[in-house]
């Protein structure tokens, strides 16, 4: 007999391996290639950009920081016309504009040198970004089936951490370097890589049938934002905010808490950076089950929130003990996080579809983002001058605040279902 195969079949071990490399779903693979590519140009600029504001433009710090922060407002009040713009003109002629005017504000800073322009162009490119984060989370709405939504952000948010860490490792060379030439490419670069996406998403991307009629009036009665008239999503939006404040708690907080009052090695800094990384790509997918009702993501968010709570506890309490017994309990708390963190985000892009009106993803993901954007601007604040001074009472604090949230999600969700999701204020 004639074997009719041409070679032996691959095991079911490497076609795991496989599908968690390539996913086997065609528009989950080509936002992926163009996510990577996005995700090595912000890895480039989130490492550099502040040294090269200071160090080769020669801003000051003082200065640097009043831009950023302005900078900062911009980008949380961005998403909600972003998301209408979208729901108005289409998800993916909006998200290309965004990503254009990002590639065209990236070479503006190569080229500028004065302040004067340096700010305002700061607060363009912010909003940009803020703004083209919403309309994206917006158009996987719309190009996945809602089966795959969820897994398809996880998936996705597994190939950001991949691009951001090359990204960031690329940034070390120009760091070792360390020449003006140097930065300005890596500028230049990440502006190139902003031109990329927005040819791929033209390309690539094909365009999304909107439904009949579908136009500005259809933002809602009297022309409103329907998601800032849904009290049962304006909660959810809160409640993920707060767990959203995990994240400049890792970045920020935990890493002055370790150097300046614990005696866990100073390598723990990088080293919890590394870990969640590692455990998003490992564990993010998987994360995403349990989350494909909204009753169901409630329960996911709940988990994850307690899990995060319990973290800061156990980090705050490392102050006072020995080395080796402090680098256990930061250990311990990055693990917790880690942990929290992906089954808090999986279940909080559940909610954020599951809640908002088809058809409408632009402005509900609109506020959605903005909420996200309003914690990571306020959490470096936080941080610095309420949990760290307060030392372990800030930090049992902070877990009692993310334990509030995490127990009272599913409460929120409970109305919705019980068929009263979308109601609004009168």
């Amino acid at each position: 007999m004639t074997s009719t195969t041409l070679g032996p079949r691959p095991s079911p071990a490497r076609e795991r391996l496989r599908d968690r490399l390539l996913h086997p779903d065609r528009t989950i693979r080509r936002l992926s290639g163009i996510t990577l590519v996005n995700c090595l140009g912000n890895g480039l600029s989130m490492a550099l950009g502040v040294l090269y504001f200071t160090r080769v433009l020669g801003f000051g710090p003082a200065r640097v920081g009043l831009a950023l922060t302005l900078a900062g407002i911009c980008g949380v009040l961005a998403g909600i016309p972003a998301g209408r713009a979208a729901d108005r003109w289409g998800v993916r002629p909006v998200l290309i504009g965004l990503v254009t005017v990002e590639a065209v504000g990236m070479v503006g800073y190569a080229v500028v040198r004065d302040y004067a322009l340096f700010l305002p162009l700061a607060c363009v490119v912010a909003t940009a970004d803020r703004g083209s984060a919403a309309v994206r989370s917006a158009l996987y709405a719309e190009v996945l089936p809602p089966e795959r939504r969820v897994v398809g952000r996880a998936y996705l948010r597994v190939v950001t951490n991949v691009g951001i860490g090359l990204g960031t490792a690329a940034a070390a060379l120009v760091l070792h370097v360390d020449t003006p030439g140097a930065y300005v490419t890596a500028i230049l670069a990440d502006a190139a890589s902003f031109a990329v996406v927005a040819v791929l998403y033209a390309l690539a991307v094909p365009p999304v049938e909107r439904a009949a009629g579908a136009g500005p009036e259809e933002a809602g009665p009297g022309g409103r934002n329907p998601a800032l008239r849904d009290r049962t999503f304006l909660a959810v939006t809160l409640l993920n905010a707060v767990l959203c404040l995990q994240f400049p708690l890792l970045e920020v907080g935990v890493p002055l808490w370790i150097v300046d009052h614990t005696e866990a090695p100073r390598v723990l800094v990088a080293g919890s950076l590394i870990v969640n990384t590692l455990m998003v790509v490992l564990l993010q997918v998987r994360a995403a089950r349990g989350t494909g009702t909204v009753a169901g993501a409630g329960r996911v968010f709940r988990y994850g929130g307690l899990l995060v709570g319990l973290c800061w506890v156990v980090l705050g309490l490392a102050h006072g003990l020995p080395g080796w017994a402090a680098a256990l309990l930061v250990v311990g708390a990055v693990l917790l996080q880690g942990l929290g963190e992906v089954t808090t985000q999986a279940a909080a892009w559940a909610l954020s579809y599951e809640l908002a009106q088809e058809g409408r993803h632009g402005v509900y993901q609109g506020v959605f983002n903005s909420g996200q954007a309003a914690a990571l601007m306020l959490g470096p604040v936080l941080v610095t001058t309420l949990v760290l001074p307060l030392g372990l009472a800030g930090w049992v604090m902070t877990g009692v605040v993310f334990a509030v949230a995490a127990l009272a999600m599913p409460v929120v969700v409970r109305r919705a279902t019980a068929g009263v999701t979308g109601a609004t204020v009168t």
